[in-house]
């Protein structure tokens, strides 16, 4: 088969894939609803959040027959599926209260998106936090409007001026005034216990640096969302689980530098004074700078580096709006690619004392980011757990721009630097304490 027929046939594919509908089951009473945003579930395919005792346990892939009733016919395939993984179960500890929180979210011209996501923050069961917007290289004064017209004094605005989402991150870092900084993104919907879920464990672990939570999808209306989330998305699975440096995990070799598994941007959490120790996030790194991304792995292997526990909670739960377009899988996909290889020379320009370590890894990691590259086919799936059930191929032409990324991220990287020091001869925001 020659290219071009090759990449006619991935086009086909691509537009071919139908939209998938959102929705969640509680398995203790049966009760189905849709997801945020969606509509009521009728017939067809749908993505279903299954959850235990109101605790997210697993995903299905299910489908509905016209005249069927959909709360019958998603229960039966949940308990089918045998019910919640191993290691899922109850996480946060009750009797111990979260500590003060500042939830910090960086944003851009999209007051749309952005007060969606803040009706959902304040809706939050955390008894004490409070919101930081941080409202990056503005254009206009939208943000600033809204922010202060529809939230007042339950939302505190914050300006920066130099573009990018690391020194957006440090800018927020800066005005915080919790014990606990947690991030999201202004393209997200939190679940009403995010927030606690998020955070209670630096109660109960004084060691903890960072904790990530779970990230599904809040719409599955286009080709590119069905795609992304096919082949996992942004979810890091259904158990939970603890990094410690001292007690590096059997099952991954290359820790602490794979670390796009231990969580994502959209949804993370630092103590506070770890994170401003460590020097807050590298403000060469992430969306918005020659860079493309990486910002959010830097900070969790610069916590991890310094001896602090990384906790992965997926009751902590928030519902992203994938991009949704083709243009967007390209541009998504360069960009992780770009992030990586970025984050990485960060990580060894920050801390050269890692070199070692990183070089013994070399071999296995470039088998790593082959295999993360690869073109991938279906492989069936569908039941409670099994998040990644790749439905649908993954397009040659995503991996070989994921691969392009990589190459491109050091030199990116190095880029973002050389324009920070020129912007207007200054540093990017401090993120060492408050202003």
């Amino acid at each position: 088969m020659s290219r071009t027929t090759r990449v006619q046939e991935e086009i086909r594919r691509f537009l071919a894939i139908g939209p998938v509908q959102v929705a969640e089951l509680e398995l203790d009473d049966g009760g189905l609803r849709p997801g945020p945003g969606s509509p009521p579930v009728t017939h067809g395919e749908v993505f279903v959040l299954v959850r235990k005792g109101g605790r997210p346990v697993g995903t299905l892939l299910g489908r509905v027959p016209e005249g069927a009733a959909p709360e019958e016919v998603l229960t039966a395939l949940a308990r089918e599926g045998g019910g919640p993984p191993a290691g899922a179960g109850p996480e946060a500890d009750a009797a111990v209260p979260p500590p003060r929180t500042t939830v910090v979210i960086a944003t851009r011209e999209r007051t749309d998106q952005l007060a969606r996501a803040l009706d959902s923050l304040l809706a939050q069961d955390h008894p004490r936090f409070e919101i930081v917007v941080v409202d990056n290289a503005p254009v206009t004064g939208g943000t600033r409007e809204l922010v202060e017209r529809k939230y007042g004094e339950r939302v505190r605005y914050v300006c920066e001026p130099v573009p990018g989402l690391a020194v957006a991150h440090n800018a927020g870092l800066a005005a915080v005034r919790g014990e606990v900084v947690a991030f999201t993104d202004d393209d997200v919907v939190a679940d009403p216990r995010w927030l606690t879920e998020l955070t209670a464990p630096f109660a109960a672990d004084p060691a903890l640096g960072c904790a990530t939570g779970l990230i599904l999808p809040a719409r599955l209306r286009t080709p590119a969302q069905v795609l992304l989330e096919s082949h996992g998305g942004f979810a890091k699975g259904f158990v939970p689980r603890t990094y410690d440096p001292a007690d590096p995990p059997p099952d991954e070799p290359l820790f602490p530098f794979t670390a796009g598994r231990f969580g994502s941007g959209a949804n993370m959490a630092f103590r506070t004074e770890v994170l401003r120790g460590v020097g807050g996030f590298d403000p060469a790194t992430g969306a918005g700078t020659a860079a493309r991304g990486g910002d959010d792995l830097y900070g969790f292997v610069r916590v991890l580096a310094e001896g602090h526990r990384l906790r992965y909670t997926p009751s902590a739960l928030v519902w992203h709006h994938h991009r949704e377009t083709w243009r967007d899988l390209e541009t998504q996909a360069y960009g992780y690619g770009a992030g990586l290889t970025a984050y990485l020379t960060a990580i060894l320009v920050d801390r050269p004392g890692l070199l070692p370590a990183f070089l013994a890894r070399l071999p296995r990691g470039l088998a790593h980011a082959r295999a993360l590259t690869a073109a991938r086919d279906t492989d069936g799936g569908g039941a409670p757990g099994a998040h990644d059930t790749r439905t649908h191929p993954w397009p040659r032409r995503l991996s070989r721009l994921q691969r392009r990324g990589m190459l491109y991220g050091p030199v990116g990287y190095l880029r973002a630097r050389r324009a920070l020091r020129a912007a207007s001869g200054t540093t990017a925001t401090s993120a060492r304490g408050p202003r």
